[in-house]
């Protein structure tokens, strides 16, 4: 099978792909409907997820939570998630990606519209749990079709599909402004969320892949013990993979950190007005999204290796920018070029892991990104707050300094395996 960014004839775009019995019935699904179709999981994502983001004051000041109170419940769907990723590597080789993604496309919105009814604590925590746990299903399943999709057109598609991420995310807070602005109620907002996502699951369900495009014929016990081919957690875990996780981990912690102390670190250390402070992380996310719009054809052009060591140099010329900033425009401009080279970090990571677990003894691709995702989860979850203890002991510029270090040193090796 042709890994995308090698030279090799193309598949006609209108070229059927294998369509044997899946739970759409069987109908013949073409790659350029898949190729479409593959971004819509991650754009019902965002805006879901983004949706929920938005009124997370509100469920607060209802619930009479503390701050302390809602940072420990924000953990519950992380873990959730995190559980839910080990299932789903087994999940696709028996079913397919594609059936699993019909499932939580609805689900996951479905989860949102529980928040609106919620009344105690204990309620919300079961909530997020399950909203959590779908997420974790779903973030597996859509990057493993993704991977299927690649492999069925011959090109890449992951920069596009992570950038309808990032535009049903600024969708999903677009919207939800606009419902508080008009005074429309919790459940009011998740149930117009919940009406659109659905009728967008149900025409990208039509046209996903057959589910034996990444389905595994025989179950992994069944095939001959090969090292680092298995599918349970503590095989398959080769060298690369660690690598390439490590990096993705680093991409991850520092996104995470830009988001939760961009505006800090303008307002406090550079004295930024709180309107200023802000552009940070819009700069940031504008420049990232847009970005991957074009990582596609970047990566089809240059090819893996030298996009992600290009870019991954750009990151940490940006970040350095905006440690040694002296002004807050100055740092703005970093962020910016920092959003620029992260960017196609993630997708194109994914897609090498993705596509290395296609190619080894087990056949599943889902199961190597479940690995992968369980790290950069892991570090999307603790690096916000390490760099809070570090900026309380220290200084933020200092952090950021030191972050600046690790992230040059993890993506300069890491980024070698792929």
């Amino acid at each position: 099978m042709t890994v995308p960014g090698e030279e090799a004839p193309l598949p006609s775009r209108d070229a059927d792909v294998d369509t044997g019995d899946d739970a759409g019935g069987g109908v013949a699904v073409r790659p350029g409907l898949g190729r479409w179709a593959a971004p819509a999981p991650f754009l019902i994502t965002g805006l879901v997820f983004a949706s929920f983001f938005v009124r997370i004051p509100t469920i607060k000041i209802e619930l009479g939570l503390s701050d302390g109170q809602l940072g420990v419940l924000l953990m519950l769907p992380i873990l959730s998630g995190l559980v839910s990723m080990q299932l789903t590597g087994r999940l696709v080789a028996r079913l397919g990606s594609a059936p699993i993604l019909r499932a939580t496309m609805v689900a996951l919105p479905l989860a949102l519209l529980c928040f609106a009814p919620v009344e105690g604590v204990a309620a919300f925590a079961v909530v997020l749990l399950l909203f959590g746990a779908v997420d974790g299903l779903i973030d597996i399943s859509m990057n493993a079709h993704t991977i299927a999709v690649e492999r069925a057109l011959g090109r890449p598609v992951m920069n596009r599909c992570h950038a309808a991420w990032s535009i049903g995310a600024a969708i999903g807070s677009l919207v939800g402004g606009a419902t508080l602005r008009a005074d429309l109620s919790l459940a009011q907002h998740v149930l117009l969320v919940t009406a659109v996502t659905v009728a967008l699951a149900a025409w990208a369900g039509r046209h996903l892949l057959p589910a034996d495009a990444d389905r595994v014929a025989a179950p992994a016990a069944a095939a001959p013990a090969v090292r680092g081919g298995g599918d349970g957690w503590r095989a398959g875990w080769t060298p690369r993979l660690l690598l390439l996780g490590a990096a993705g981990t680093i991409v991850l912690v520092v996104s995470g950190v830009v988001g939760n102390w961009s505006g800090v670190y303008l307002h406090d250390e550079l004295d930024a007005t709180l309107a200023t402070a802000s552009l940070g992380y819009v700069c940031f996310s504008v420049c990232e999204a847009g970005a991957r719009l074009v990582g596609d054809r970047l990566h089809l052009r240059f090819g893996a290796a030298a996009l992600v060591r290009s870019a991954g140099a750009l990151a940490v010329v940006g970040l350095t920018v905006v440690v040694l900033s002296p002004t807050p425009t100055v740092a703005i401009t970093g962020f910016a070029l920092l959003g620029l080279g992260l960017s196609v970090l993630v997708p194109v990571i994914f897609s090498s892991v993705g596509h290395a677990g296609a190619d080894s003894a087990s056949g599943n691709a889902a199961a190597a990104l479940a690995k992968v995702s369980t790290l950069t989860y892991s570090g999307l979850l603790v690096g916000p707050m390490v760099v809070g203890w570090f900026a309380e002991a220290f200084t933020l510029t200092s952090t950021f300094a030191g972050m600046l270090v690790v992230t040059a040193v993890v993506l300069g090796v890491g980024l070698r395996a792929v």
